[in-house]
């Protein structure tokens, strides 16, 4: 029937997608690249590597959205927290990489959850998402099996990236939303020029080898590119507590992407650990939907 009212326009496809469908590409991407890393480990230092994940992603980054322009529109705070979260994610990098040399890459995964399941506790509204939560951290508990005397500085390059992952969920909210993807560029900016000092003399090999090159910059890609953009659309459009809780897949994710790629195979206790955060990260519920 004929109206003289005009239809609503649609929602562009990036807002069509589900939120949970960018985490799910995150998951996924978040240790597919680092596993490739790990194979460069033999030509290049774990220090190198992350600088040209970093630095790939930054040039990336600078082709696509130009973040710079961004930097005079942007108040105060949120100067400070992009600043914030470039040195951040110079550091965290890094020290992800040197855990990843020492640990299997599902041990470190679990060692990162540690962080976000606390920021999760703190939003809690429901007995559901208690549960939850209970569960994944007794999946995360039984992932971890920590034994510190097999690689003391390895746990220690571990327990340092779980606490700058709690600050990168922290200061990327605050950066997500309108812009988000523009502000996330500026900090990677920032990140390549704070990891330029410790990480640009391990970077060497591969300016001599462009095949070596060439495979940080798909690091970069796969590394920081996707998970990152594919954060912010997530976190635009959840709460910090529910997306800190869904980053209990993250050591399954780990474990699956160690297994496919690295060949390290879980003992029967690491799948049942596994199946325990699965389970959490299904039983949990956003605070809008309760």
């Amino acid at each position: 029937m004929p109206t003289d009212q005009a239809l609503p326009n649609p929602p562009p496809l990036v807002e069509r997608v589900p939120p949970h469908a960018y985490f799910v590409v995150s998951a996924v991407f978040h240790y597919l690249g680092p596993s490739f890393a790990v194979l460069l480990f033999a030509r290049i230092e774990p220090l190198g590597v992350a600088w040209l994940r970093i630095a790939s992603a930054a040039v990336i980054f600078a082709l696509w959205r130009r973040p710079w322009r961004t930097f005079g529109r942007l108040a105060p705070a949120e100067r400070l927290a992009a600043l914030g979260l470039g040195i951040v994610l110079a550091v965290m990098n890094s020290v992800f990489y040197l855990a990843i040399q020492a640990l299997p890459l599902g041990t470190v995964g679990a060692i990162e959850f540690l962080g976000p399941i606390g920021l999760a506790a703190l939003g809690l509204r429901s007995p559901r998402n208690l549960a939850a939560l209970l569960l994944a951290a007794a999946g995360v508990f039984v992932l971890t099996d920590v034994r510190i005397a097999g690689a003391p500085l390895g746990y220690v390059f571990a327990f340092a990236n779980c606490a700058l992952f709690v600050l990168y969920i922290v200061l990327g909210h605050r950066l997500s939303g309108a812009g988000g993807i523009d502000r996330l560029g500026l900090a990677m900016m920032i990140a390549m020029v704070a990891a330029l000092p410790f990480g640009l003399g391990d970077a060497a090999p591969a300016f001599r080898e462009p095949w070596l090159l060439a495979a940080g910059i798909g690091v970069g890609v796969s590394s920081s590119v996707i998970p990152y953009v594919t954060d912010q659309l997530a976190m635009a459009r959840l709460p910090r507590a529910s997306f800190a809780l869904m980053l209990s897949i993250l050591p399954a994710t780990a474990a699956a992407i160690g297994f496919l790629v690295l060949k390290q195979v879980p003992s029967p206790a690491e799948l049942a650990g596994i199946g325990l955060v699965v389970v959490g990260v299904a039983l949990h519920r956003t605070v809008e939907a309760q």
